[in-house]
C-alpha cells in the first residue's frame, strides 16, 4: 500500500502551492552591523538615501515624463487640453475602389463578408466606408459608419447603407 503511494504524485491544492525553486530571493538586509560600510549601498546624499525613499512607477529619472510630452489638444478645460492619443477614436477604413474589385452587383456586403474577403481584419474596432474610388454595381453596405461621399456614390449606385449600430462598450478593443 506504502509503495502505490509513492508512485502517485500529491494532489495540487491550495495547502501546497509553492513558488518555482529559485524564483524567490530573499531581500537583502543592508546596514544590519559592522562590516555594513557607511552608507549600505545607498550613495551619500539626496533622496535616495532617506528612509522610505522608493522609485515611483512611470518615474523617469527627473526628464520630462511621457504624459508631459506627449502632443495636447487646444483648448482650456475638459480632455481638449488632455494627451492627444488615449482620445482618439480607431476605426478600420474600407475604399469603395475594394468594394467595387471584390463584390458582384447586388450583394450583401457584411463585416463577415468584408473580413471573408480580407478587408476589416481587425476584430473588435469599428469599419468606416470611405469615398476613395467609384462604385459602379447596386450593393447593400453594413459598416459602423460612412463618410458623407460614400453614402452619396453607394444610393448614387443604387445602394444602400446600413449603419451598425452596437451595444455600449461592445465595438471598443479592451
Amino acid at each position: 500500500m506504502a509503495e502505490a503511494e509513492e508512485g502517485r504524485e500529491e494532489r495540487i491544492g491550495l495547502h501546497n502551492l509553492r513558488p518555482a525553486t529559485g524564483s524567490r530571493r530573499p531581500r537583502k538586509r543592508v546596514g544590519r552591523g559592522e562590516g555594513s560600510g557607511k552608507t549600505s549601498g545607498r550613495g551619500q546624499k539626496g533622496w535616495g538615501s532617506r528612509s522610505g525613499a522608493k522609485r515611483r512607477a512611470r518615474f523617469e529619472g527627473g526628464q520630462n515624463p511621457i504624459h508631459m510630452r506627449m502632443r495636447k489638444l487646444r483648448g482650456p478645460h475638459m480632455k481638449k487640453s488632455m494627451a492627444f492619443e488615449p482620445f482618439r477614436t480607431h476605426t478600420q477604413p474600407v475604399n469603395l475602389l475594394d468594394l467595387e474589385a471584390r463584390f458582384e452587383s447586388g450583394a450583401a456586403v457584411t463585416l463577415e463578408a468584408l473580413h471573408a474577403h480580407g478587408l476589416a481584419t481587425k476584430k473588435g474596432i469599428p469599419v468606416k466606408v470611405l469615398a476613395k474610388g467609384e462604385l459602379s454595381k447596386p450593393l447593400t453596405v453594413h459598416a459602423h459608419a460612412f463618410s458623407k461621399a460614400a453614402r452619396e456614390q453607394i444610393e448614387t449606385a443604387g445602394g444602400t447603407c446600413q449603419v451598425i449600430v452596437e451595444a455600449e462598450g461592445a465595438g471598443r478593443p479592451a
